[in-house]
């Protein structure tokens, strides 16, 4: 069976429950592979861990205009337009997305926020589909292709009529947020971004919260980019954001308190925990929503992180720069999962140096350790002190092992002293299996990140045990095995 058909299953079972069961309902199925295997892997696993970012951003029952007590599938078919058994994953595969990592080389602002989102798979429909929640009028949005520099990008624009532009306060933003259909975890990301905005632009200016206006910005405006990016995020199933430098620009910008530098105080003031830099660029870059929209949804300064790539969307500013394309640039994808192990907390490095021991004992102390459970032993060459050539013994343990492997080098070594230090790890998943060879079994040890093989070979003991039984070189016997590795197996069924 495959994706498909798993999901048209999925669908025929949960027709009838409640979506606000559905998120558990789908997570108990992604958490135990042995009974549902064909939710747990694959385009189905990534289509079903997109659902439950979206069922618990309440986005598509919102969406769907469905009432929390009707059947899920419902709220499916009046989102997608389709059944949810109906699926087709080359029409959704561009939604299974978790990481969103924002190149800001040219600052970061609302609509190019907005562009990127659009660009990243987010219909221009659901968008204004999701905005119509809202009560507020007096704007159209429009979506283009254009070229910044050579590339390709969305633009994005908001038109807000002349009357529907009165500088609002907080209280204003919120009574209209609080009166909207929105679903209460949008309304909370939405508020929290506002109350950010809202508090920075007091403080710079010297003036009681309560008492802030957005002027140049306007509420409509600020309400558009800032809700329609958090709708966005949870239509993609974007759960974690991760921000390049911001390039803020130079220069000075027009605001009704008349000529300010660039980046604006507010800017700053919101950019407070990122990394942000300027340029010769005499423009301003990075716009307050922008910076607001960051710090409100969380995200985190850093490189691209590890992720299996899905799309990379550009975001258009509304000006053409010079020397470089004025675009955003989101690179959207799912993690790669680099197992951190479960003794790897409290895990301890051993050490010790030797110079006056003899040699031979160092096979039987180092069995000795592993067999009293050290997770690794191994020896290191150094010069000691007036010349001497030495040895380090090393040895890797759990923190509940340290007394007893400590015992066994006092007791089994010429050292005086050891040194102790905790130390944390990061690991491949790993496999053991057995092919069979005319000569016998071998068994393979596998390592795997993020469900791709990364290494494979075969067990040394196994191989030594075959090579001293048939004669032959335990060279040709790991060609072998790894030949046998390679091999697929077949079912057993015709």
């Amino acid at each position: 069976m495959n994706d498909i058909p798993g999901l048209e299953i999925a669908g025929r079972c949960h027709r009838c429950i409640a979506g606000r069961h559905i998120a558990d309902s789908i997570t108990l199925f992604l958490n135990n592979p042995p009974a549902f295997p064909h939710y747990c892997s694959g385009n189905a696993a990534a289509v079903l861990k997109v659902l439950v970012c979206r069922i618990n951003n309440g986005i598509d029952l919102a969406l769907g205009n469905v009432a929390e007590d009707k059947p899920y599938c419902l709220a499916i078919h009046d989102f997608f337009g389709y059944n949810f058994h109906d699926y087709h994953l080359h029409t959704i595969g561009y939604h299974c997305m978790k990481i969103a990592y924002l190149d800001c080389f040219s600052g970061i602002s609302g609509d190019m926020l907005l562009g990127a989102l659009v660009s990243a798979g987010l219909p221009l429909a659901q968008l204004k589909k999701g905005l119509k929640l809202l009560p507020i009028k007096g704007y159209r949005i429009a979506s283009s292709s254009v070229r910044r520099s050579g590339v390709a990008a969305t633009k994005i624009d908001v038109k807000v009529d002349d009357a529907a532009r009165p500088a609002r306060t907080w209280k204003d933003v919120s009574r209209i947020v609080k009166k909207s259909m929105l679903p209460s975890p949008l309304k909370v990301k939405g508020l929290e971004i506002f109350r950010r905005l809202f508090e920075a632009e007091a403080k710079v200016h010297g003036v009681p919260f309560d008492q802030t206006h957005l002027h140049e910005l306007s509420a409509v405006d600020c309400i558009v980019d800032i809700f329609g990016t958090v709708i966005g995020f949870a239509y993609l199933g974007i759960e974690r954001i991760v921000v390049s430098p911001i390039n803020l620009g130079s220069g000075m910008v027009k605001t009704s308190h008349g000529l300010l530098p660039v980046p604006a105080p507010a800017t700053v003031e919101l950019l407070r925990d990122l990394s942000v830099y300027g340029s010769p660029i005499p423009h301003e870059l990075a716009t307050p929503t922008g910076a607001a929209i960051l710090t409100g949804l969380g995200a985190e300064s850093g490189c691209l992180p590890l992720m299996r790539a899905a799309c990379c969307a550009h975001g258009a500013g509304h000006r053409d720069l010079e020397n470089q394309p004025n675009v955003l640039r989101m690179i959207t994808g799912e993690p790669i999962v680099v197992t951190e192990t479960s003794d790897s907390a409290d895990a301890v490095l051993i050490e010790t140096n030797i110079d006056d021991m003899n040699p031979q004992l160092y096979e039987d102390v180092m069995d000795k350790l592993l067999n009293a459970g050290a997770l690794d032993v191994w020896l290191e060459h150094l010069i000691m002190k007036k010349g001497r050539p030495g040895i380090k013994l090393n040895i890797l343990a759990s923190g509940s092992a340290v007394a007893a492997l400590a015992d066994i080098v006092f007791r089994h070594t010429s050292t005086i002293g050891i040194r102790y230090s905790p130390v944390r790890r990061l690991t491949l998943d790993r496999s053991v299996t057995a092919v069979r060879l005319p000569q016998g079994n071998v068994r393979i040890k596998s390592a795997s990140l993020g469900g791709m093989l990364m290494n494979q070979a075969p067990e040394y003991e196994d191989l030594k045990v075959l090579s001293q039984k048939t004669g032959q070189p335990i060279k040709r016997l790991a060609i072998a095995a790894m030949a046998a590795a390679a091999t697929p197996r077949r079912s057993g069924k015709s």
